[in-house]
């Protein structure tokens, strides 16, 4: 299975249309999978044509780097990786880029990723006690040193982009992006067509809320990031199944699954934006993956717009706690 790939932005940095999201295996959907089935699923995706993962040192914390590193060692020359600094680990979930501590992190990930250069290495959040030219004046010199070959950001606002990109030219954006949050469309998406920066949305499903599986009646356990979710309260998730159902009618008409759908939509959206969903199991992967092969044409993206406008999507994307961790 050949899946198209994609550049992120003016970079020569080509991937997979449709990336690995690899957070979940160790992190945030409850307890971590079994390390054996997770390295044969890292496996099957590169067989079918993944060739970008998606973790950081944060995921476990850190079990998931080594988890992705392990089982990327075989086929480093097919597929790229990227990894993230400036949470504190300490302080989880308080931040910290100073530049030592940004190549502690580095060296730390180049280890447990058993590789000699992370070829995307994304600040996870901006810290707003370091100016954003210090941190790409930082990963400007890991680069040169051949440490890191690209430099991205993740949730950062406009001028921090801006900012950022000045001193170190930003590869790509790591940004919630989907059908149920479409807000990096008013001001994100042009200031990085215009930069020429490439768009790896994650949460591509609404954290599994698009994929039509879930009901309304879950509860979800402690270990799982959306039992504090407001988006996910019982109430919240009744109102917002309504826009699952929109895309569950274009999904019929298309012979595909409301998450192709939702893919599919995300990929006609630029040429260089890239999803990285992520999952445990081998049919969502093979799912997940087809959607690079359903064609949305004009008319079907009239509709689906049409469609989800006509419901409004009830709760915040992240609980209260995490909610200053947003650059504006």
């Amino acid at each position: 299975m050949e899946i198209q790939k994609r550049k992120l932005g003016n970079s020569e940095f080509e991937v997979s249309a449709i990336g690995l999201g690899c957070m979940g295996m160790s992190y945030g959907y409850g307890p971590a999978s079994d390390k054996k089935e997770m390295i044969s699923l890292i496996h099957a995706a590169v067989d079918r044509g993944v060739t970008f993962f998606d973790t950081a040192e944060v995921y476990g914390p850190f079990t998931n780097e080594e988890l992705v590193g392990e089982a990327l060692a075989p086929y480093r020359s097919k597929v790229v990786i990227a990894t993230k600094f400036g949470f504190d680990i300490n302080a989880f979930p308080g931040v910290n880029s100073r530049p030592e501590h940004i190549r502690e992190v580095c060296e730390a990930s180049l280890k447990r990723l058993k590789i000699e250069t992370i070829d995307l290495f994304y600040q996870h959040r901006v810290d707003p006690r370091v100016p954003v030219e210090d941190v790409a004046g930082t990963v400007k010199d890991l680069i040169r040193e051949g440490k890191v070959r690209y430099f991205g950001l993740s949730e950062a606002g406009v001028k921090t982009i801006r900012r950022a990109h000045a001193e170190q030219p930003v590869t790509a954006l790591q940004s919630e992006y989907s059908l149920w949050w479409r807000e990096p469309e008013a001001e994100i998406l042009p200031l990085l067509e215009e930069l020429g920066i490439g768009f790896v949305p994650f949460s591509p499903l609404g954290r599994g809320f698009l994929t039509g599986k879930l009901k309304g009646d879950e509860t979800f356990a402690s270990t799982d990031i959306r039992s504090s979710v407001p988006r996910f309260t019982p109430e919240n998730m009744k109102t917002n199944l309504a826009l699952v159902e929109q895309i569950g009618k274009i999904a019929t008409r298309k012979n595909a699954t409301p998450a192709q759908v939702a893919l599919a939509w995300l990929l006609a959206q630029k040429p260089w934006i890239v999803p990285i969903p992520g999952t445990r199991r081998l049919e969502r992967l093979e799912e997940n993956i087809g959607a690079a092969s359903v064609v949305l044409s004009s008319d079907d993206l009239r509709e689906i717009e049409a469609l989800i406008s006509t419901v409004e999507v009830q709760g915040a994307r992240y609980s209260e706690s995490n909610q200053n961790l947003i650059d504006r």
